[in-house]
C-alpha cells in the first residue's frame, strides 16, 4: 500500500490522454457545482433514509437485541462521530466524486483505494433494491403489490429522477424528507405517550427468547450488532460523493457531513427509545412490527399515514442512492478503472449535467436485483461498511504527511488519537462478525485484488489514475493554513 498517488494539487496533469489509450477524453469530465450546505444536507440526509432505516433495518435489531437496540445504536453513533471526523478531513482534502476510494487512493495507496472502491460499490449497489422491496409492505394498507415488482418500479423511478439536475433532486428529496421526519416524530410522540416501562429498561439488555421468556443480551452480541448499527447512519458519507457538486467544498463538505450525522442520529435514535419504552411487552418489542405498534397506540388511519410516509421515504432513498452510486461509477470511469471503451461510455454527462450512462448502469441492474434472493444482505453490508471505515481511518492517519500537510482542509480535533482508536475498535467489531458474511465479503475482495494484480497494477500510467478535479475557486475559499488550525 505504499504505491500512493501524487498530491491533489498536481493530480490533474495525470488526466492527459495516455499514449495508446484511444477513446479516452483528453481531460476530465466535470460535474457542475450547483448546491450548498442546505441542499447537500437534504440530499445526504435523504440517503441516510431515517424513516426507511427506522422501519426496515431497526426491526431486525429489535429481533436480536431487544431493549439493547437503543444502546447499540447510540454506541454506533458515537463511533460514527470519529468516522465523520475522518470523512470531513479527507473529504475536504480530496473533494472528489469518487468518495472513499479517491481519498484512500490519494493517501494510503492505489491498492487500498481500489479495495475501498469495491467495498463501497458492493454496499451502494445492493442496498437500494433491498430497501426498495420494502415499499410493498408499507403500501399494503392501500394496495397489495408484489414486493419484487414494487421494488423494481421504485428503482426505475429513482433512475429517471437521477437523470435530472442535482438542484432539482435536492428539492424533490427535501419534500420527501419532511414526510420522513413527520413519520418518525409521530412514532416518537406515540411511543413516549404510551410508555409501559421506565428509562431503566434501556440498559436492562433483554430480548424475548423462543419460549417468550426474557433472555439476557450479552456484550458480545452488542459488539456483533455494531456492524449493522454503523450501517444505520452510514449515509452521511454521501456528502463526500457530492463534493464535486458542492459549492466551496473545502468549507461545505465537513459541515454537511457533521450536520447530517447529528440530524440522522436524532431522527433515528429518539423514536427507537420511544418504541422501546412504549412496546406492550418484550415479545412485542422483539417482534419489531412498528406499524402494528403505531396502530395500537393510535388508530388505523394514523398507522396508514405513517406507512405511506415510509413508502415515500423508500422512494426518496432510492433516488438519492442512485444519484450517489452513479457518481461513484462515473468517477471510476473518469479515473480509468476499466478498459478504454467502458471508461468513455460511463464518463458521459447528459444535458442536465448528470452522468446519465452511469445512472442507468446502476439503476437498471438495481431493478433486476429486486428479483434476487438477498437474505445475507445486511450481514455482508455490515462487514463491508466496517472494513471500508477501517481503511478510511487508516488513510486519515496519513492525511498530514508530505504535501498534504499544507493543503487547505478541515482538520479534525484529537488527531491522531481519533483514527487510532477507531481502527482498534473497528478491527475488533470486524473480528466478531459471522464467518459466512466474512467469507462472502472476503471472496469479493479477493476477486477485486486479482483484477488489480492482472489488469490495473501492470498499467500504472494509463489505469486507475485517481485525481482531484482542478478548481481554483476551491483553493482560495478563505480557509486558514492547516498549520494555523487545531489538530
Amino acid at each position: 500500500m505504499t504505491d500512493t498517488l501524487r498530491p491533489a494539487e498536481t493530480a490533474p496533469a495525470a488526466l492527459a490522454q495516455a499514449p495508446g489509450d484511444p477513446g479516452t477524453p483528453p481531460g476530465p469530465a466535470r460535474l457542475k457545482r450547483s448546491i450548498g450546505v442546505v441542499g447537500g444536507t437534504l440530499l445526504t440526509l435523504s440517503c441516510v433514509t431515517p424513516a426507511s432505516t427506522l422501519f426496515v433495518v431497526v426491526p431486525d435489531l429489535f429481533g436480536t437485541l431487544g431493549t439493547a437496540t437503543a444502546l447499540t445504536i447510540a454506541v454506533g453513533s458515537l463511533l460514527c462521530v470519529a468516522v465523520a471526523f475522518c470523512y470531513s478531513e479527507l473529504g475536504t482534502l480530496v473533494p472528489s466524486a469518487g468518495g472513499e476510494y479517491a481519498m484512500v487512493s490519494t493517501l494510503a495507496g492505489r491498492l487500498a483505494g481500489w479495495l475501498v472502491f469495491v467495498l463501497s460499490l458492493l454496499v451502494v449497489l445492493i442496498v437500494p433494491p433491498v430497501i426498495a422491496m420494502g415499499t410493498a409492505d408499507y403500501l399494503a394498507p392501500v394496495v397489495h403489490l408484489d414486493p419484487s415488482l414494487a421494488g423494481a418500479a421504485v428503482m426505475l423511478l429513482a433512475t429517471l429522477a437521477g437523470l435530472l439536475d442535482l438542484r432539482a433532486n435536492a428539492w424533490i428529496t427535501g419534500v420527501f424528507l419532511v414526510l420522513e421526519v413527520i413519520a418518525a416524530a409521530v412514532v416518537a410522540v406515540l411511543g413516549f405517550a404510551h410508555a409501559e416501562r421506565g428509562p431503566g429498561s434501556l440498559v436492562s439488555l433483554e430480548v424475548a427468547g423462543a419460549d417468550g421468556r426474557p433472555d439476557a443480551v450479552t456484550a458480545l452480541l452488542i459488539v456483533s450488532g455494531l456492524a449493522i448499527a454503523l450501517f444505520v447512519t452510514q449515509g452521511f458519507s454521501t456528502a463526500v460523493y457530492l463534493s464535486e457538486e458542492l459549492e466551496n467544498p473545502r468549507r461545505t463538505v465537513a459541515r454537511t457531513v457533521l450536520a447530517t450525522l447529528g440530524l440522522s442520529t436524532v431522527i433515528i435514535l429518539v423514536p427507537v427509545v420511544a418504541i422501546t419504552l412504549g412496546a406492550g411487552d418484550l415479545a412485542e418489542l422483539t417482534g419489531g412490527d412498528i406499524g402494528a405498534m403505531v396502530t395500537a397506540w393510535s388508530s388505523s388511519a394514523v398507522g396508514t399515514f405513517v406507512s405511506l410516509c415510509v413508502a415515500l421515504a423508500i422512494v426518496n432513498a432510492g433516488i438519492v442512492m442512485v444519484i450517489q452510486n452513479s457518481r461513484v461509477l462515473f468517477a471510476s470511469a473518469r479515473d480509468k478503472a476499466w478498459p478504454a471503451p467502458v471508461n468513455m461510455i460511463l464518463s458521459r454527462l447528459g444535458r442536465f449535467g448528470s452522468p446519465w450512462v452511469a445512472t442507468l448502469a446502476v439503476g437498471v441492474p438495481g431493478a433486476a436485483l429486486c428479483f434476487v434472493d438477498l437474505d445475507t444482505l445486511y450481514g455482508v453490508t455490515g462487514v463491508s461498511v466496517t472494513a471500508m471505515y477501517l481503511l478510511v481511518a487508516f488513510a486519515a492517519l496519513r492525511a498530514r504527511r508530505g504535501a498534504h500537510r499544507y493543503t487547505s482542509a478541515w482538520r479534525m480535533p484529537l488527531w491522531p488519537g481519533v483514527p487510532v482508536v477507531l481502527i482498534a475498535v473497528l478491527a475488533y467489531v470486524l473480528s466478531e462478525q459471522e464467518t459466512a458474511y466474512l467469507l462472502w465479503t472476503g471472496g469479493i475482495t479477493a476477486a477485486a485484488t486479482l483484477y488489480w494484480a492482472l489488469y490495473l497494477r501492470p498499467r500504472p500510467a494509463t489505469r486507475w489514475l485517481v485525481t482531484l478535479p482542478d478548481d481554483q475557486n476551491d483553493r482560495h475559499d478563505g480557509l486558514a493554513h492547516p498549520a494555523d488550525q487545531h489538530s
